[in-house]
């Protein structure tokens, strides 16, 4: 009997549910709702397209030492036009190295990559911004995850890389090398 009871009790929840909807804004003087005409842009899929480990002085480099180690970290971003049909993929590119008196202790390299749809709704001038600022600031997190997992695999400390300002970033490629979307041919 409990059973029949928590099946209607579910049901009616369900049919609550599905029955709610939300107000819909409208764009000022159209009829369909805002969130119809708001341009898209999606994150296909993501991957780890290049990852690179090298414990090249091993075992001597896990050995306990006095010395400090000195961090090198390198980041790039790059983007290239699949097709005219505003599909891009978006690299994020990082290079970590560690020393300690002059010998590798570590060089890690990752190549983290997505693939993104813009939707025609994105004004042209936006895509590069979009997909040089945006794109890597939510790629950025998994990126940090991998090489913090694979430098604890190589026997060191986890790597712990501090959060980046891709706006920052953009902004002083722009002032030195004019970043851009480069076309990929096939």
């Amino acid at each position: 009997m409990a059973k029949g009871k928590d099946k209607k009790a579910s049901d009616e929840n369900k049919e609550v549910t599905e029955n709610q909807t939300a107000p819909q804004a409208t764009v000022e003087g159209g009829d369909k709702p805002q969130a119809e005409q708001r341009p898209s842009v999606v994150i296909q899929t993501q991957y780890v397209k290049d990852l690179s480990f090298e414990n090249p002085n091993a075992p001597q480099s896990l050995m306990v030492s006095d010395a400090q180690p000195q961090f090198n970290l390198s980041l790039n971003v790059n983007a290239n036009t699949l097709n005219e049909d505003r599909h891009y993929e978006v690299i994020l590119n990082i290079r970590a190295t560690a020393k300690r008196q002059d010998k590798d202790m570590f060089i890690a390299e990752l190549s983290y990559a997505a693939l993104v749809s813009v939707d025609k709704g994105v004004k042209e001038d936006m895509v590069q911004p979009l997909l040089l600022i945006e794109i890597p600031r939510m790629l950025f997190p998994f990126a940090r995850q991998i090489l913090s997992e694979t430098t604890q695999a190589g026997g060191f400390m986890p790597l712990n890389i501090q959060p980046v300002d891709f706006r920052q970033y953009y902004r002083a490629n722009q002032q030195t090398s004019n970043p851009k979307v480069e076309e990929k041919t096939a």
